[in-house]
Formats: C-alpha cells, structure tokens, sequence
C-alpha cells in the first residue's frame, strides 16, 4: 500500500508541472513584441498549443506498446525541445526562426503535456481502480497550479523591474528555459517508480484520501492566499517558493507512514484485516469456482454486463505454517463510483451519431473552452486595461482553477454513499450561470472587476473540466475513455481558433496607438458580451442535455 500511495504522490507532482500552457499569458505581450507579431499571429500561437492536443491520440497508442517510463520521456523531451529551441532563439544562440517553425514548435509543446497526462491517468487508474474517480480528480487538479508554481519560480530565479528596458525578453526567457527543463527533471525523477507502476496490489482505500483531501485543500488556500499577497505586495516571492515546495512534498507523508505502520506490522508479526482486490482469476482450493460464480452474479445485477464489473476478492493471508488459501468472493455495493451500473459502453463511431454527444460536445465548447480562451488571452487583456501585473492576475485564476478542479472530486468522495450528487450536466449548467456573469462584469472598468472576473472564470473553468472527465464515461462508458475524451476535448482548439481569432479581428478593428495596440475597456467590450451570451447558451444546452439523460441517471440511483 505505500507503493500505492508513492504512485498516488508521482502522479501530483507530474501534473504540477505539466501545465506549461497555463502561463503563456505571463509573457505573452512581451513575446508579442520581441517576435513583431500581430494580435492575430500571438493568438494562432495560443491556439497552436491547443492544436497539440489533437494529436493527444498519439500518446495513447504509444502507451499501449511502449512501457510507462518510456511515453513520460519522450513526452518530457517533446517539451524540452519546443520550448529549449525558442529559449535558444532568444538568447541569440539560434540566429533567427521563421513565425511557422515557431507555431510548428508550440504544437510540438502542446502535444508534449498529451504524454505526461496519459501516463499519470494510466498509473493513477490502474493502481487505484476502486477509487479512480477521486484519485484521478485529485491528481488532475494539480495541473491547475502550473501557472502559480512557474510564476513563483520565475519571480525568485529571475527577478526584473517593470521599469528596466531588459524585462520583457528576461521574462519570457525565463519561463520558456522553466517550461523546458522543468518537465524534464521531475520525469528523469519520477520514471524509475512509474516503472513500478505494474507491480502494485491494488486495495480500497479510505482514509489516506481523507490526509490527501486535507493536504491538497491546505495546498490550494496557500496558493490563493499567496496570490492575494501578490496583489498587496505582502510575500516576499521566496517565501511563496518554499511554502508551495513544502505542501507538494506533504502528500508524501502518506506512503511514509503507511511503509513504517507495514514494516512495524511485519516486525511484530501482525496481520492487517484488509482487502486486496484482484480482477484476475484466483487459483487454489476452489475459489476460481467461487470467484466465476461471483463473476456471473454481478453481471447479472449488473445490467446485463452493461457495466465495468468489479470483483472484489478478499485473499487471506497465508500464514507462515502453512499454504492453505481462503478465498472469499463478496458482492460489489456499488459504492464509491468503481461500478457504473447501466453504462453503455459507446464506440466512436456510434458516439458521434447521437444526439447527447453533440449537447455534450457544444456544452464544453462553450464552457471550459470558453474559458481558457480568455484565459490565452488574458496578458491582452490585462495589457489593454493599462494593467501591468499580468503574472498576478495569471497566478490568481491558477490558484482557483486548482480549486475547481479539486471540488468535484472532494465532492464525490464525500456524498458518493448517500447519493445526493446531482448529475454531471446539471452541475454544468449551474456552474456556468456565474461564469457568464463573469464575462459580462469586465464591461466595468475597475480592477476590482478584473480580478474578481478571472478568480471567478479560472474556477468554473476548473471545475468544468475536471466534471468533464466523469461526464464522458457516464454517458458512454469506461471502455473506450481515451479516445472518446480526445474527440471530446477536441473542442479546444477548434474553440481558441475560432473564438480567439474573432476576438483578435475585433481587437484589430478598435486599434488606437500608433504601435498597433488597443489601449480601454473598448478594447474587448464586444468580444466579452459574445462569451457571456455563449456562455448563457452553453447553459441552456446542459439543461437540455440534463433532460434528456434524467432517466439515465435515475436509473442508476
């Protein structure tokens, strides 16, 4: 169980630094004029780390061949690769790069944050298959705290003063040298125990999650405290490194302790009553038997083999005088999430044939894509209100997208039994009514709006994407998640093209210096009531998409 809780702990720590996306609008405006580029080109770069993903099936069919350790190097070096050669160019060792070689190295960038995911949503799911629900959330949220993590680096490593004429280049410098090598040293750290991923014995855990849960809300208080503080100019910036350094090292406290309470155990010839879970067939004495029997049970309860069955086998262990097995096969309770009664297992091709999936599909364009679109374009925006202190705003909306991320797996674990969750598509539909008034809250020309409004939209964004996982197996099952999530989320580029675009031509048409920027509110007051609105219509779709999956959901209650 240490082992299994180590994994637990790689799988955070992996994430914390896979969000290097996340803080390309911290050096946006800056890259924007050092390259010359215009509104129009700096948004195709957005969306060019968002067309990465669409290649994200890569990484899939790569780890069903290739070892674990092997898909989080060679996602790690992608990264070093599209990042290191821009830093090069830079820092004047590359003599120049064309704006295509450029686009083409973002993709390359995007495509590598594909690789380190799967590799954590493998090792994560397979080595807590009772509870991958709230272990997936848990690790997922973690890559909501990217963009605070590398801002805080940047600050200590390499500060600059606003005033000096060298800031803009040692800015986007330092988080292009951060985004490349970064991946790369936590993924050579991390791969000897992704390795052991295989070997766990896999158990259904308790009250190690409950430590997590405490540690990662600590986390995220820490990380929205130390924002604030950024904004009052209240922490000193190395005082932030070594207080987010201190709560990503906690959760390791779990597997320690766990690994001393084994070895105490084993020294005092103590025997835990635990369950170990086995989905495989059990030999000795008659429990293949036993266990086909409680196989065939389950199928039937189950809906006709509808759903994912699990088998829960308890293994008694074997004492030291003698080889005798007893095996005991009880009936699953459903509790949890590890079993999705009346779970139609959906291909691709079938999936894209209904009607749900179009609502479902629809209903992320218009909210979690929605959302990081204006969070692509938030150093723009910022810069366009005459508000300097980008990196605030973008370790702001960070910590509260690591929040709304977090809750609904907290959520599940707390209400999972009592069953008082409310379905996937209506928990949208509310989640995205304070997010369109968000949208329209930045026509108001005060700071105070502005930050309000990303704390506000980095949540629901959050939070949309971590539902967004659980949504796609409910309506169409566990069996093919991975390809069916990647056509899901292959909004998102479409969605930063077209909406980041349109965004850029209406920036372009109310261009007041003479250096082709907008400067006022004016600047994005058009393109802000088209997201509220497309955010108002997106909730109206989950409703739609609610009732019509009412039945579904009630049956399996």
């Amino acid at each position: 169980m240490a082992l299994q809780w180590l994994i637990l702990v790689v799988a955070i720590w992996l994430q914390s630094i896979n969000g290097t996306n996340s803080n390309f609008p911290a050096y946006s405006s800056e890259f924007k004029r050092l390259l010359s580029l215009s509104q129009l080109q700096l948004n195709n770069l957005a969306f060019a780390s968002d067309a990465g993903k669409l290649l994200g099936f890569i990484s899939g069919v790569a780890a069903s061949h290739l070892p674990l350790w092997l898909v989080l190097l060679v996602g790690s070096l992608l990264g070093l690769v599209g990042y290191g050669v821009q830093y090069l160019f830079l820092s004047d060792h590359i003599p120049s790069l064309s704006y295509g070689v450029v686009f083409l190295l973002t993709v390359l960038s995007g495509n590598s944050i594909c690789w380190i995911n799967t590799v954590c949503y493998m090792i994560t799911i397979s080595t807590f298959p009772f509870d991958r629900h709230v272990a997936v959330g848990l690790t997922t949220s973690y890559i909501g705290l990217s963009a605070e993590i590398y801002t805080d680096l940047v600050s200590v490593f390499f500060p600059s003063s606003p005033s000096s004429s060298s800031s803009p280049i040692k800015t986007a410098k330092a988080y292009l040298l951060l985004n490349s090598v970064s991946p790369l040293i936590v993924c050579v750290f991390c791969a000897p125990i992704v390795r052991c991923a295989n070997n766990v014995v896999s158990r259904r855990l308790g009250g190690g999650f409950v430590v997590m849960f405490v540690i990662t809300i600590g986390t995220g208080v820490f990380a929205v405290i130390s924002s604030f503080g950024k904004i009052a100019r209240g922490l000193p910036p190395f005082v932030v490194v070594i207080g987010m350094g201190v709560f990503l090292l906690a959760p390791l406290a779990v597997p320690l302790v766990e690994n001393v309470t084994e070895r105490f155990q084993k020294k005092c010839g103590l025997r835990r009553q635990g369950r170990i879970y086995d989905v495989g067939q059990v030999e000795g004495g008659g429990g293949g038997e036993r266990a086909e029997e409680g196989r065939k049970k389950a199928e039937e309860s189950g809906g006709g083999g509808s759903c994912e069955v699990v088998e829960e086998v308890r293994v008694k262990e074997r004492a030291e005088e003698g080889r005798e097995e007893v095996v005991q096969v009880e009936e699953s309770d459903g509790g949890g999430g590890s079993c999705e009664a009346g779970v139609e297992e959906v291909g691709v091709k079938e999936m894209v044939k209904r009607v749900e999936f179009w609502l479902y599909f629809l209903v992320y364009l218009c909210g979690a894509t929605l959302g990081l679109v204006y969070l692509n374009n938030l150093g723009q925006i910022a810069e366009s209100r005459g508000f300097r202190r980008t990196s605030t705003l973008v370790s702001l909306s960070s910590s509260f997208g690591f929040f709304g991320r977090l809750m609904p797996s907290l959520l599940a674990y707390i209400f999972s039994r009592s069953k008082c969750m409310a379905s996937t598509p209506a928990s949208i539909a509310i989640i995205m009514a304070p997010m369109s008034a968000s949208f329209f809250l930045l026509l108001n020309k005060t700071t105070l709006s502005l930050y309000i409004s990303t704390a506000v939209i980095g949540l629901c964004t959050g939070t949309i994407t971590s539902i967004a996982v659980s949504t796609t197996t409910e309506l169409f099952g566990a069996k093919n998640f991975c390809v069916n999530h990647n056509i899901v989320v292959a909004n998102i580029p479409i969605g930063s093209f077209v909406f980041g675009n349109a965004a850029a031509l209406l920036y372009r048409s109310k261009i007041n210096t003479e250096d082709g920027r907008c400067m006022g509110t004016e600047c994005y007051q058009t393109t802000f009531v088209i997201w509220g609105f497309l955010c108002l219509f997106g909730s109206f779709l989950s409703i739609i998409l609610y009732v019509r999956t009412k039945k579904m959901y009630a049956q399996r209650l």
